[in-house]
């Protein structure tokens, strides 16, 4: 789950999927289907992560597009950098506080460049390291986050959802094999991408 790949939503109405794609063209197209099919709920997610997308469809079709983010592939949790102050380091560095015992700032102290370059350090370390594991568990859970909405009330959800964390993808393609189609692929293929398996259609 690159944060720095373009934004991709994918849209569901009655357990299919109707659009997916860039968020242009998936708003695009819900607004098209909403004005055809008034009586039918939409679910619009983020397509990697699951989380649920609002989109204003009241007005027309250029209103609707004018409404949506300027960049919806900004995750609501990665802070936008302000304009760089005055002694501002030219890094596009965030200033957040930090809470750390005596003794852990007395040992950052001590490091070469200071606490900021030391904490900095051992972060990057720490992404680097743990990066399968953070990719597994995004995955899990943007899986679990779609199928918990789409799939709650379907046959064998909550054996699905142990054989997810339990990292056995061949269980849950079998207990989802009665689920509708679309919801079916789509929660595989979320739940694939932490082992790298293939989705079975």
């Amino acid at each position: 789950m690159n944060a720095t790949e373009p934004a991709s939503w994918i849209a569901f109405s009655r357990n299919e999927c109707i659009a997916s794609g860039a968020p242009r063209e998936v708003a695009a197209e819900v607004k098209r289907y909403a004005d055809s099919h008034a009586q039918n709920n939409v679910l619009v997610f983020d397509a990697r992560t699951s989380q649920t997308v609002e989109i204003d469809l009241r007005g027309s079709l250029s209103t609707v597009l004018k409404r949506l983010p300027a960049k919806p592939e900004q995750n609501a949790s990665t802070p936008a950098v302000s304009k760089r102050t005055a002694g501002r380091p030219k890094l596009g560095v965030v200033a957040r506080e930090v809470t750390l015992l005596p003794r852990h700032w007395e040992w950052l102290a001590g490091q070469p460049g200071g606490a900021s370059v030391a904490l900095r350090k051992l972060v990057e370390h720490g992404m680097r390291s743990n990066k399968d594991t953070d990719r597994i568990r995004q995955a899990r859970e943007a899986a679990y986050r779609f199928m918990n909405v789409m799939a709650g009330n379907k046959p064998g959800f909550e054996e699905a959802i142990r054989a997810l964390f339990a990292g056995d993808i061949e269980r849950l393609q079998h207990l989802a094999s009665k689920w509708p189609r679309d919801v079916r692929n789509h929660a595989l293929s979320l739940a694939s991408a932490s082992t790298g398996a293939g989705n079975q259609g």
